[in-house]
């Protein structure tokens, strides 16, 4: 759940279209709308969309929405609760992001100086400047239950289950890329992380006589067995939960059992919908977009369906009909965890070579092959981060290849030639205008963000 505020120039910075006050500019790629006050290539600091700026900052420089004693506006357009950053249209063109003066920051005491191109922040001086923005809602079926997962105990229940790495953006780490890196890129499905792993977990204690007298604990006893949870969490339980129900997970925890090598790991997207026929990820209205093209090319409401059904099944005009699953998982991901904790990271063709033989679908692949420096890219002066984010632009937008009724979210991008997992995500601007649309409701905020926000709570 990382976020950061970046040091950067604005680069191509030109009029706007439908507003004589606003001029548009590129910071990592994005397009930015800001005033004329700005100059081309000026160094100043890009808030990325998803973030919230803190109320000492917003109040300097003075974002928030304020009225005089007769209703006029005499401050900025963020609203002062959420003063949150979004991607959105403005008079018909992209704002994808906040760039501001770098003195926007001098309240703080910071030498502005100090402040050189590239530098990632989130608090300056002791002053906090922004964070990820997560929507603080009710989850959709009342209180989370508190038996969806397991509380630390002295002895962890499954030590060897490992949360799944964070996958930061491509558009601020173009810099990890290196000609003659083998890429692979995969689509980014908008769903809800789980892991299921066979691994040693707790099954009891073995206590001595001391350890009685004194009502401790004693030394746990670890037996292999199969454990599952969220991306953070672990599911001892499939009752609660944000849902209010966990059961539509349960189904596909249930089916590694007895396919998975002791020491295995498998990370998995699961989408559609609930067993009660909610959709996992929320929906949202494609009119708020105000993009024609886009409303006649997906109709009404986004739904992220991936093939899935709400009732379970297709019916036709004739009456026929085609059973359909309420819900599926693709897995991106595989490990090998020894006794020692020691871990593995599985290729994604072996990871391929598993899932075919326990009859499971991974994530699909959409792009594959080396950066190479002796092509045309070298001679256009492009880097390989560069090189990346160009091939990864020809796949991240457009209809679902899966749900074709509703469009992408965006890609993974992975470097195959690390020892360790290395990816970054790309989304597309539609996608992140809708991701904005769910995040402003109050009865829909992201289950994982929300899940994550609980457990830090508790």
């Amino acid at each position: 759940m990382s976020y950061n505020a970046y040091v950067c120039r604005i680069k191509n910075l030109r009029k706007h279209n439908n507003a004589d006050k606003l001029m548009l500019g590129e910071c990592f790629g994005n397009t930015v709308c800001v005033d004329t006050s700005y100059e081309v290539d000026e160094l100043g600091i890009y808030f990325p969309t998803d973030g919230q700026v803190s109320p000492e900052f917003a109040e300097n420089n003075n974002l928030l929405r304020k009225k005089d004693e007769n209703g006029k506006s005499i401050g900025g357009y963020m609203d002062p609760m959420k003063r949150n950053i979004t991607t959105i249209r403005l008079r018909g063109e992209k704002s994808d992001g906040l760039f501001l003066h770098l003195n926007c920051v001098s309240y703080t005491g910071v030498l502005l100086s100090e402040l050189t191109e590239g530098l990632a922040f989130t608090t300056l001086n002791g002053h906090e400047i922004c964070k990820k923005y997560i929507p603080m809602r009710q989850n959709r079926q009342g209180n989370v239950s508190e038996g969806n997962r397991v509380r630390k105990k002295k002895a962890p229940v499954a030590p060897l289950f490992i949360e799944h790495a964070d996958t930061e953006q491509l558009a601020y780490n173009l810099n990890a890329f290196k000609p003659n890196d083998l890429v692979e890129i995969t689509l980014k499905m908008h769903g809800t992380s789980q892991r299921t792993g066979y691994l040693p977990m707790l099954k009891g204690y073995k206590k001595t006589l001391l350890d009685r007298i004194m009502r401790r604990d004693g030394t746990p006893i670890y037996e292999y067995g199969y454990v599952s949870g969220t991306r953070r969490t672990v599911l001892n339980d499939w009752e609660g939960g944000f849902y209010g129900s966990n059961m539509f997970r349960k189904k596909h925890a249930d089916f590694f059992e007895g396919k998975l090598h002791k020491g295995e790991e498998v990370y998995y997207e699961v989408v559609g919908f609930t067993d009660e026929g909610m959709p996992i990820m929320s929906s949202a209205s494609n009119r708020k977009l105000n993009d024609k093209d886009f409303l006649k090319k997906y109709g009404e409401t986004t739904t992220f369906s991936y093939g899935c059904s709400c009732t379970g099944y297709y019916t036709y005009g004739d009456g026929s009909y085609d059973v359909l699953p309420k819900s599926d998982f693709y897995v991106y991901r595989m490990t090998m965890t020894n006794e020692d904790g020691d871990v593995v990271e599985y290729t994604p063709d072996f990871m391929r070579y598993r899932c075919e033989q326990m009859g499971c679908k991974c994530v699909p692949v959409l792009w594959r092959g080396f950066l190479d420096d002796t092509t045309d890219w070298n001679d256009a002066g492009m880097t390989a981060g560069e090189q990346v984010k160009e091939i990864a632009e020809r796949y991240y937008d457009g209809p679902d290849p899966i749900g074709k009724t509703h469009v992408r979210e965006g890609v993974v991008i992975r470097i195959l030639n690390r020892p360790k997992f290395c990816a970054y995500k790309h989304k597309n601007f539609a996608f992140k205008c809708l991701e904005g649309l769910v995040k402003a409701e109050e009865t829909a905020p992201d289950m994982e963000e929300a899940e994550e926000v609980q457990n830090d709570e508790t």
